[in-house]
């Protein structure tokens, strides 16, 4: 080869394999045509303005590379680096090539004069991760300039520093990688850069050196971003049922297209003109308007006169120019802003602002639509509580309802008790097939039917007779299931009869849990042939009664006798607790973690241990048959050691004073103790028909038995009047005792 031409083809074609190939073996045949240049004495500013030549037409492509193309032009310019630094004889060729670029001081400043020509940003960095070079584009996109460097690991401009390590390590294994991260700007704004790193090997220095370009493409994240925003959060508050939900999803969806890191909402009441409402982005708690901060509720206020849908940037008080959040109000009638607070104070561009108004029309709507929500939800709850439970229980009884359509909070399963007569309680469970108002229609008829034929005192399975005449009658109510019991609160007889309802559970104490699986037929409106059956048991005392609806113990992970099993176990445990809190429990234990997909009706009612009632005349030696009469009720009613022995000294300390105090100078009376326990509390009371002694201001060492029973007992209450004197204490069993 002897002509030019041929040398500047033959670079061409090797350029072209290189872009193709990317390995290290054509990257290295560049440093022979630099080489063979020297040979022919090829000009150095030809091969450069030949490589930029042949550059202008491989960039019509649109993948084409530009730092990869660099890469090979100075591989084939270091053996003319190195001859024009005299490790070669060509002082001529030297002075030629001086003359052609005059412009250039040297070859330093050709280099930097080329690199900063680049569009992209150019860094290079050391084996240990500190940037030791960059160019004027890189100064503008990250903020960080030249004569900053060294930039050290971590760099000051990284958000993501895990992320960046792993690429890091990338390099490791391979010679380029290619990411897009984001980094945020010296004046604290956020971007998104692709950025390329090349690992270079060299002879010279002992470790490797990075070769990296950074290109700014937050436009284009940006433009995406707004778009899937969008999208999202439309989609997302769509189905939003509360104000928690809509600004926990706007602040996911805000938190990157915007940089937000708090939402705040402030509504005012529509019908007067009372202080908002405060609700923030992840609290379930509303904040008073007055423990806001005062700035903020500066801008809710002045924010109230703008247009509706508008959004107006907030300059931050340190940093004019800088906004440290977003306002916008959501309704026509200005009762719903909201703040969006900025991570750090930066400027707002015209495609923020715009994205912002999207999103407040979207939200805007979404407010609208939980408000009608809200409405239609407290409709819902106020004609289910109008067709469900009774507001006054009798003594003993718990009830809950979980509707499994939560936008109504209304369903097909029901339950019912009330009091037939002094001494009898009517107990119904029920469930309708379906759900929501259809279902919910059928079950207010059923019920209201089923109370007024409660009334008639009949037994049950008559009554199930009854009912199912009913039922015939009502559309829809064909295979309702109905448990249906009378209590004897007197007797602890109950009587049942079931029609296709899951049995009753009955936990007594020092036993297994059983359940009440007699005297069961077909449901409601469902031929059959034989009459209904009925069923009694005697309740012991202490024990613990739940009817409920199949949604508790129906799975479809599991069998229905793995749900009956973990029910008897719950309520078993809970033989100490409050029938209230039994019936928590048993919601709690056995709710799915998605929550419950059927209706839920409970009824729990605990029966009481015998009460006690003991009349001794108000003399000191009827203490000791008064203490041993109290023990053995404590005893039979399976109150631990510890706990009996403080009620027995309470007790006795409170009799004692009646017996010393009560009948000074009259004829002397009698004390009585009369005490209730249901299982979770002993409420004990010691009543005399005597006068009260005030207690002398200084007691010496007596008058110290009050204060014993207030130590040992967990509640006390005295009634003192002319006509005698009530001391009333409570006991609460521990939950251990189970």
């Amino acid at each position: 080869m002897t002509e030019p031409g041929d040398f500047h083809a033959r670079y061409a074609a090797a350029l072209r394999t290189y872009l193709q190939e990317r390995g290290e073996e054509e990257l290295a045949f560049g440093h022979e045509l630099g080489r063979l240049a020297l040979q022919m004495r090829i000009s150095t500013l030809g091969i450069i303005e030949n490589h930029f030549q042949l550059v202008d037409e491989l960039a019509q492509d649109p993948y084409f590379d530009r730092p990869a193309a660099l890469a090979f032009l100075l591989q084939t310019l270091a053996p003319l680096d190195v001859a024009t630094r005299g490790f070669l004889d060509g002082t001529k060729r030297y002075e030629q090539q001086r003359a052609r670029a005059e412009d250039l001081a040297d070859r330093d400043e050709f280099r930097d004069a080329l690199v900063n020509s680049l569009q992209e940003g150019f860094f290079v960095a050391n084996h240990e991760g500190a940037v030791t070079e960059v160019n004027d584009a890189f100064a503008k996109i990250t903020g960080y300039p030249a004569h900053g460097v060294p930039y050290r690991w971590p760099h000051p401009w990284l958000v993501d520093k895990k992320a960046a390590l792993l690429q890091q390590s990338r390099l490791n294994q391979e010679n380029q990688v290619h990411y897009e991260t984001a980094i945020r700007h010296r004046d604290s704004r956020l971007e998104w850069v692709a950025v390329t790193i090349n690992r270079v090997t060299t002879h010279v220095a002992d470790h490797d050196v990075y070769v990296g370009t950074m290109r700014d493409i937050t436009a284009e994240r940006a433009f995406a971003a707004r778009e899937n925003a969008v999208l999202r959060l439309a989609t997302a508050v769509g189905v939003a049922k509360s104000m928690a939900e809509v600004l926990a999803i706007t602040l996911d969806e805000c938190r990157n297209a915007l940089d937000v890191h708090r939402v705040v909402a402030a509504v005012w009441p529509t019908n007067d003109g009372g202080d908002p409402t405060i609700q923030v982005a992840g609290e379930s708690a509303t904040l008073p308007w007055r423990q806001l901060d005062p700035a903020l509720r500066q801008i809710f206020q002045q924010a109230r006169h703008q247009l509706p849908l508008t959004v107006q940037p907030i300059e931050s008080p340190d940093n004019s120019g800088m906004a440290h959040g977003i306002v916008a109000v959501l309704t026509g009638g200005g009762d719903v802003g909201l703040w969006l607070e900025l991570r750090a104070p930066r400027r707002v561009s015209a495609e923020d602002r715009l994205l912002a108004t999207v999103l407040a029309g979207h939200l805007g709507l979404a407010i609208q639509h939980v408000r009608q929500f809200e409405s239609a939800r407290e409709t819902s709850l106020t004609l289910q509580h109008a067709m469900l439970a009774p507001t006054e229980l009798p003594p003993g009884f718990a009830v809950r309802y979980e509707p499994a359509v939560p936008p109504l909070e209304i369903g097909g399963d029901w339950y019912d008790v009330l009091r037939v007569d002094d001494h009898r309680i009517g107990i119904i469970v029920g469930d309708c097939v379906g759900s929501g108002l259809s279902a919910a229609a059928v079950m207010g008829q059923l019920r209201s039917s089923a109370r007024a034929l409660l009334l008639t005192g009949a037994e049950p399975a008559k009554l199930l007779e009854d009912l199912d005449a009913v039922a015939e009658l009502i559309p829809d109510a064909f295979c309702t299931t109905v448990f249906l019991a009378i209590l004897n609160t007197e007797s602890a007889e109950f009587r049942y009869s079931c029609a296709g309802h899951l049995p009753a559970l009955l936990a007594a104490p020092q036993s297994e849990p059983v359940l009440l699986s007699d005297a069961r037929s077909v449901p409601l409106a469902v031929r059959r042939k034989d009459l209904r059956p009925q069923s009694s048991v005697v309740l012991p005392s202490g024990s613990t009664l739940m009817l409920y609806t199949d949604g508790l113990v129906e799975r479809r992970d599991a069998t229905i006798d793995d749900g009956l099993a973990r029910v008897s176990a719950t309520v078993a445990g809970g033989m100490h607790l409050p029938v209230d809190r039994v019936a928590d429990a048993v919601l709690r234990e056995l709710a799915p973690p998605t929550g419950y997909d059927d209706d839920i009706a409970l009824v729990v009612y605990r029966h009481p241990y015998a009460p006690l009632k003991i009349v001794k005349p108000a003399a000191a030696e009827q203490l000791s048959g008064a203490r041993h009469q109290l023990a053995a009720w404590l005893q039979a009613a399976a109150i631990p050691d510890g706990m009996a022995a403080d009620i027995v000294l309470a007790v006795n300390e409170a009799a004692a004073n009646s017996v010393e105090h009560a009948y000074r100078g009259h004829r002397p009376g009698k004390v009585e103790i009369e005490g209730e326990n249901d299982g979770a509390r002993v409420h004990v009371r010691v009543i005399d028909k005597g006068s009260w002694k005030a207690a002398p201001a200084d007691p010496g060492l007596r008058g110290r038995g009050l204060v014993l029973i207030r130590t040992v007992s967990d509640w006390l209450e005295m009634d003192c009047t002319p006509s005698g004197t009530t001391v009333s204490m409570s006991f609460n069993v521990p939950e251990a005792a189970s």
